[in-house]
Order: structure tokens, then sequence, then C-alpha cells
């Protein structure tokens, strides 16, 4: 029997479903493995806390060894700092208006607070709104190399963190996010690559205006493998906590280091070669496409070929298991990080489900 399957059997009357289960043994050793990786190459470890979004998992990254966290937005980094995390790296170039300016100032003002900028006008607005504190917020330029995401071009960098320093504000260092990485299995390396030459580069641009990267910042789940060049200083890893099927396919994790499932019942069973789960995209999102499906059941070839709100059509290989109606699986999704905030909690166990815990997730809805 599957390892995902077999605790769940053993807490299914437990639950009601939808619901995440998490792995805590699983997530800590995905935790202690980063960690141990990263202390290997000398650098610091800085999760995203946008793929969990709760205090408790952060915490304990904390514990094993993480320099701080990175936020995806305020709101995140609110929560987060109310907590009594004190060294929050906010990894966006976030525009400071409505309260957002007042809100920045109040975080720094509480705790080490970094900020992502990648042009001069935002670069404005947050000295603007650090008001005669500007000296209280650091910033890291972001630099694209190769995602054509947000980031300024690697040799703008310079520019952009003395513009910083004439404000008040104090540049730290340089960013980026190899989002390319996740483009196949072959491209993790590449863009590991790419993400070495950008900062480099952007390394030698600050060196040219007399400013130090004492920060050079490196992404993902992915790459990380990858990103051992001796310009990096710490690894924005998120999803690594959990694991995921696109981070199994890309080889950025295995089955048994996924510690994330939806726990989802088989509601009917009229269609021939497919039944229906309780579990649509309000609980999986809609990660995912027709051929390569919205999640899979652990240990099987089932996939949810199609999904509406509340139904998970889970389609059903020649040969494969027919589950009955009202059966409890398993449901490995795409990506794990939209699924979580689908929840207000995280139904927890351990491999063997003997255990079960409810971790809120706290910084559920925060979105600016």
């Amino acid at each position: 029997m599957n390892r995902l399957q077999r605790a769940l059997d053993a807490l299914v009357e437990r639950v009601d479903t939808p619901a995440p289960i998490v792995l805590v043994d699983v997530v800590q050793d995905n935790i202690d493995r980063m960690q141990r990786f990263a202390a290997q190459q000398s650098l610091d470890v800085r999760p995203h806390v946008k793929t969990h979004k709760c205090v408790e998992i952060g915490r304990r990254q904390i514990e094993a060894g993480a320099v701080g966290i990175t936020a995806g937005n305020v709101g995140e980094a609110e929560v987060f700092a109310a907590a009594g995390f004190d060294d929050i790296f906010l990894a966006y170039p976030v525009w400071p208006a409505g309260t957002k300016g007042r809100r920045i100032r109040r975080l720094a003002e509480s705790a080490r607070l970094r900020v992502g900028v990648d042009n001069a006008a935002a670069i404005e607005a947050l000295a603007d709104a650090m008001g005669d504190e500007p000296d209280r917020l650091q910033v890291v330029v972001e630099v694209d190399c190769g995602a054509r995401r947000s980031g300024a071009p690697p040799e703008a960098a310079g520019d952009l963190a003395l513009a910083a320093r004439k404000r008040g504000l104090v540049p730290v260092g340089v960013f980026t996010y190899p989002g390319h990485g996740s483009s196949g299995p072959d491209a993790r390396e590449r863009a590991a690559r790419d993400q070495d030459a950008a900062l480099t580069t952007a390394v030698r641009s600050l060196d040219g205006v007399g400013i130090t990267a004492e920060v050079v910042s490196a992404g993902s789940t992915p790459t990380v493998e990858f990103s051992t060049s001796s310009v990096i200083t710490e690894i924005r890893p998120g999803e690594y906590v959990f694991g995921d099927l696109n981070n199994a396919r890309l080889g950025a994790c295995t089955d048994d280091q996924i510690a994330l499932f939806v726990a989802a019942t088989v509601v009917s069973d009229w269609v021939p070669e497919q039944v229906i789960l309780d579990a649509g995209t309000k609980a999986l999102s809609r990660e995912g496409s027709i051929e390569r499906g919205y999640g899979r059941v652990a240990g099987t070839k089932a996939f949810l070929s199609k999904l509406n709100e509340y139904h998970g059509f889970l389609a059903l290989p020649a040969g494969e298991f027919r589950p009955r109606v009202g059966t409890v699986v398993p449901v490995v999704p795409n990506h794990v990080c939209p699924v979580v905030v689908n929840f207000e909690e995280l139904i927890v166990t351990d491999s063997t489900g003997t255990s079960l815990q409810r971790w809120p997730v706290d910084a559920r809805g925060f979105l600016s």
C-alpha cells in the first residue's frame, strides 16, 4: 500500500474531506535536509513562507537554522512579525501605495526588514514612506536572470542601489528568481547557471558604484540543488517543505519527500472509467493542464482530468483500480502553494497516521 494512503487510512474517520493532510515527520526531514545542504555549501537558508503560510512551520524552519524568512507581500510579513519573527525579507518589488507605506514603516520598527526593489520610482516612494528614518529600511535590488518576470537588468543593479543610498535607504545586496528552471528537468541546471551569471554581474555593478553586496540571494526549490556558486550567500526555497508533483516531475524531490496531500472522497461513480471526488478547484486550485492533469492519487495512475469548483473528475486508466463511493483517497497536487491557501488549517499527522493536530494557515487571505 502507498505510504500516503496508509497514513490516510489510519485517520480517515477523524477528518472531513476535502482536507489538506500534512505528514509532520516528512516535513521535518525536508527542513533538516535543506539545512544540511546549505551548511555544506556555506549558505544561509531564508525559506519562503508563501508555500505554507503557517507560523508553526516557520518556527520549525528557524529552529533548524534558517536565518530568517522570506515573505511575498506586506500582509504575510505582518502576520509573521506579529508572531515574533524578526528578520524578514519581502522579496517583491512592492509599491507602497494606500496603507502599505505606513505598514512597511511599522514593520521596519519591529523587525529587520528588507524589501525588494527593481526601479527608481519605487525607491523614491519607499524613501518617502519611511519619512525621517529611511535608514531603518534595507533594500535588495531584484535582477532578472531569464525568467522575464520582475527584476532589472543585472548591469543596472548598481545604479538602483546608489539611488537607494542617496535617499537614505540601506542597499544590502541583490536577488533574483530563476523561474524558468521549472520548465523541465533539463532546465533546472541551465536556469541556475543563468542565475549565477546574473548575480555575478549584479554584484560587480554594485562594486562599481562603491557598494558591497552583503546579501546575494537565490531561489528556488527546483534550482536550489545547483545554486552553489561562491557568489551566492543565501537561498530562498519554499516548496521544498511539502513537495508536490511538479517538483517530483522535475527531479527536485522524490515521492517519499512529498509531505502534503488532499484527502478526497469518492462521491459518484456512474461514468465508466471515471469517478467523481469532492475536491475541485476550491480545494486544489486549477494548476495543471488537460495533458498533465490536475493532481494524482498517490501510488496509482489515476489522475484528475478535469475540475469544477466542487467536483474532481478522476480518470481511471484501463486496468487501474476503481474506488467505490465513500472511499477516501490521497490526492497529490501539481503545485502545493495555491492549495494551502484554500484551507483555514492543516491536518497534521505522521507517516503512521496515529497522531492528529491542527495547525492554522495563519497568513491565509493576506494578499496585500
